[in-house]
């Protein structure tokens, strides 16, 4: 078992990554290739509540993943929630800004909105709407359509931002005509649109936008970290959903359960 007092400090690794294959994990190990940054990965197995042991919660006191600690000159950094470890990492090692902008540039306030609108809209939502699809044990029609709905809103705000920067002669990117963190982002979340019982093809700008992010070296390595991507192939067999479904949603439970116990 992993504990706080085993942290690499070799500094020939620049993060000790703290993750589980979920949207919030992919974006970072993503983020960690485009940057082509040494890791390590640490594997937190959330079916277990490993995230809620107290030498997790000293890296990251919300008790959730991603997490990580940098070892750069000989000291821990620990940093935690995906959108501040994007930020972070740029800072720190995207020196001439392959996939962010200076910062207090224009460019970098408006990556920095896009950020913050899918962990506060695209990830929230969607993941309300991948509960009450996928796990929770009564299907409620009523959170179902309105968790769905509201990731189809956002989807086409998605949608019309990258339709109107394409217009506008700045490529298929939601800021300053380049992919960057902001794209990685929403795209880690967006990628799991049908476990949320959401399409993306009726929103064709959002729809190409994917396809050429999934494409991206770094994004097919990064996906598959810690483990191997499988829920696109699950979903492909009304069984292989059903299992990837069944696996899930035990876990979900289980950490929900523990949860309520604790703060009844």
């Amino acid at each position: 078992m992993t504990s706080i007092d085993d942290l690499d400090l070799d500094l020939d690794v620049k993060a000790s990554w703290y993750t589980a294959g979920t949207p919030n994990g992919q974006k970072i190990s993503c983020t960690l290739e485009e940057l082509g940054l040494k890791y390590k990965v640490h594997k937190i197995d959330i079916a277990k509540n490993v995230q809620k042991e107290q030498w997790f919660l000293k890296i990251n006191p919300n008790g959730r993943i991603p997490a990580i600690v940098d070892n750069t000159s000989g000291k821990s950094k620990r940093v935690f929630e995906g959108a501040s470890i994007q930020l972070y990492l740029c800072a720190k090692y995207d020196k001439e800004h392959t996939i962010s902008f200076p910062y207090d540039s224009d460019e970098y306030w408006e990556m920095v909105e896009w950020l913050v609108w899918m962990q506060s809209g695209i990830g929230p939502m969607q993941g309300q709407a991948n509960h009450f699809y996928r796990y929770a044990p009564t299907k409620i029609d009523y959170a179902i359509n309105r968790y769905q709905t509201e990731t189809k809103r956002l989807y086409q705000v998605l949608d019309d931002r990258l339709k109107a920067q394409k217009n506008a002669g700045q490529g298929l990117w939601l800021v300053g005509g380049k992919y960057t963190i902001a794209d990685l982002c929403c795209f880690s979340w967006v990628n799991w649109a049908e476990w949320a019982g959401v399409e993306t093809k009726p929103f064709a700008a959002v729809q190409e936008w994917l396809e050429v992010i999934q494409k991206r070296p770094a994004v097919e390595n990064g996906v598959n970290v810690p483990d191997p991507f499988e829920m696109k192939e699950a979903m492909k067999t009304k069984e292989g959903e059903e299992e990837y479904a069944k696996h899930h949603s035990n876990w979900v439970m289980n950490g929900m359960k523990e949860d309520q116990d604790k703060h009844q």
